[in-house]
């Protein structure tokens, strides 16, 4: 069995059959997929999409960094209300984070955000779901701030050595590794080492970030199990192994 520890199969790339993408998944061997929230928009396709397969998904309730805009505040309560009110289909906070890629206007209310939903997260016992696209210092800031600090994955990892020192000298997280790792000039496989086996999850982030040979393609969470041959390979395991560490990793921080 593989999980897929970070998949949006509910987003409009799969429209109108996202089932058939789970079907697919489940037939590949991955039985269970984590679908994190983007938006308030993404909120409805991803409840009803984890309604057709509610023992093959898991759903995480937060608001995407790249959403943090002008009406970040109104569109936070919003997500916050949707979490307390269904709390009990909700097993992580996220997807949160800090995203300085595209544009660097909010970074201080995206630090506030996220602090908030850390907030969340412990109050409420739940791991977090870590976005980090040139933000690790602000997260790294956030999180020293705080007295009690979340579990969680930084999912989509793709940071070097230090980054994964400095990280776990912050707590108990994972490090979500998805295609990226299996691309040509990818520097990550020469830190999965420093990582170990015990703090890998897989993950596909589908429809991005699609492992070789769908590179370019729509991802999917069928493809992980590319993924997970690669890290194998990276790793001198078998896939085999990769996948019964990772799910149980994934089973460890999210109680699934």
């Amino acid at each position: 069995m593989i999980i897929d520890t970070h998949t949006h199969l509910y987003l409009e790339e799969f429209q109108p059959s996202p089932q058939e993408a789970v079907v697919r998944a489940i037939e590949a061997g991955v039985e269970k997929m984590i679908f994190p929230n983007v938006d308030l928009s993404t909120i409805g396709p991803m409840k009803e999409l984890h309604a057709s397969f509610p023992q093959n998904t898991f759903m995480a309730m937060g608001l995407h960094p790249t959403e943090i805009k002008d009406l970040w505040t109104v569109d936070l309560e919003k997500v916050y209300e949707e979490f307390v009110t269904n709390k009990d289909k909700y097993i992580a906070i996220g997807e949160i984070g800090i995203d300085l890629y595209w544009d660097k206007t909010y970074r201080q209310e995206q630090m506030i955000a996220l602090r908030a939903q850390f907030d969340w997260a412990v109050n409420n016992n739940r791991p977090v779901i870590i976005h980090c696209r040139e933000g690790l210092d602000e997260i790294l800031e956030v999180l020293d701030a705080m007295p009690q600090k979340p579990a969680g994955v930084f999912h989509s990892f793709g940071g070097t050595v230090d980054d994964v020192e400095q990280i776990r000298r912050r707590g108990d997280f994972y490090f979500g590794i998805n295609g990226i790792v299996t691309f040509k000039n990818s520097k990550l496989r020469e830190v999965l080492p420093t990582i170990g086996i015990d703090r890998i999850l897989l993950e596909t982030d589908a429809p991005y970030l699609a492992p070789v040979p769908h590179r370019g393609k729509r991802n999917e969470s069928a493809y992980i199990i590319h993924t997970a041959a690669h890290i194998a390979q990276c790793l001198s395991l078998t896939t085999e192994q990769i996948a019964q560490s990772t799910s149980n990793n994934a089973k460890t921080l999210f109680g699934i």
